[in-house]
């Protein structure tokens, strides 16, 4: 096993403006690192950079105690699962998980054992002898990660592994890939944009955006303490919502709410209030001293115990994530309580957190996962 280091690494192609520009990060021994963001963030080349299938333009990259940036991929010791499985058609499970250990001319008894183990682990003990076009999607990407697991190497490496598979499939391979990180505890970086994924598997997750790092933290740290917008509507799932107010000294107010606040002084005139849907609340039962909003349902989304509730009135927009007991119809007037200690307040213009104010209860946000 071993750390990863970056050390301001830049990527850049040709004369273009760089993909990351410059990224400091340290992936410690063990962990399980997620890079998290949307389509076109840096993510994928970050974790190419360190299997080496992409160059360093700049600064320095470190597995372990070795510098890599001119270090083959060979002889980096990581292991990568991609998104398409990338096995030979024409070979067994028991050849595709083999090959790797072949071209290093390990012995055949320490394959036969290697592999035989890796797929006693996976599942895969009663399909050694199948090819990969007798196997399902699931089956395969297991493949895929048995011959990663008997490389033993220093690092793995995923590429959205399960973007392929069907939500069920995605459900159970989560599983597997967490069982098997808690079984080697060997280092590894796991891409995706999918934020479930993220907070469901992630020892710490490092955001990306545009190839910059906008925050590192575990799933509860990041869900519970963004530094700035980006953080605050990626993590979770509905996200959180952000509105603009207008700071009137003693409150804020938009088209939707009306919240006293006695905090605001010194502050901007013009903010970005942001609150987790599960912070909004039926207004029958809430305490006397929480303000209340009225606006209109848009859409409502029934998940069975509970249902989301999308609010709207000119402009702003809102979602609430309450209890699956009433029904509520487009078009009805809805009035809920906010819970006051659970805002977020951004600067509308630089979009990062304004800590002087806050949110107490914020602890008891659970992401949906």
């Amino acid at each position: 096993m071993a750390s990863i280091e970056f050390k301001r690494v830049e990527k850049r192609y040709a004369d273009n403006p760089p993909t990351v520009p410059g990224l400091d990060l340290h992936i410690r021994d063990g962990e399980f690192m997620v890079l998290v963001g949307p389509s076109g963030c840096g993510k994928s080349t970050t974790l190419r950079m360190i299997a080496g299938l992409e160059s360093v333009t700049s600064g320095e990259l470190w597995i372990g105690d070795r510098l890599v940036n001119e270090l083959q991929p060979a002889a980096r010791d990581v292991a990568m699962v991609f998104q398409n499985y990338a096995l030979y058609p024409h070979m067994t499970v028991f050849d595709n998980m083999a090959f790797g250990l072949r071209v290093r001319k390990q012995p055949a008894s320490l394959i036969k054992s290697k592999v035989e183990q890796a797929a006693d682990t996976l599942g895969l003990a009663d399909l050694l002898a199948r090819k990969p076009g007798q196997l399902s999607g699931g089956q395969c990407q297991r493949v895929a990660l048995g011959r990663a697991i008997v490389r033993d190497p220093q690092v793995f490496l995923f590429d959205e592994p399960l973007s392929n598979l069907d939500a069920e499939l995605r459900v159970q391979m989560r599983g597997n890939i967490g069982r098997l990180h808690r079984e080697f505890a060997t280092t590894s970086v796991y891409v995706t944009h999918d934020q479930v994924e993220a907070m469901t598997l992630g020892s710490r997750i490092a955001i990306l955006n545009r190839g910059e790092l906008m925050q590192v933290g575990t799933p509860m740290e990041l869900y519970n303490d963004p530094d700035n917008v980006f953080v605050a509507g990626f993590m979770g799932s509905p996200p959180m919502n952000i509105v603009p107010v207008q700071n009137r000294g003693a409150g804020l107010k938009n088209a939707l709410l009306d919240l006293p606040r006695a905090d605001l002084g010194g502050l901007a005139g013009e903010l970005l209030l942001g609150i987790r849907p599960e912070k909004l609340h039926p207004a029958a039962g809430s305490p006397d001293h929480w303000p209340r909003l009225r606006a209109k349902v848009e859409m409502v989304e029934t998940l069975g115990a509970e249902m989301l509730v999308h609010l709207g009135d000119g402009s702003e927009r809102m979602i609430a994530r309450l209890p699956g007991l009433q029904l509520l119809t487009p078009g009805q007037t809805l009035e809920l309580a906010l819970d006051p200690d659970a805002i977020y307040l951004f600067d509308r213009h630089s979009r990062q957190r304004i800590r002087t104010v806050q949110p107490v209860a914020v602890a008891e946000a659970v992401p949906c996962t």
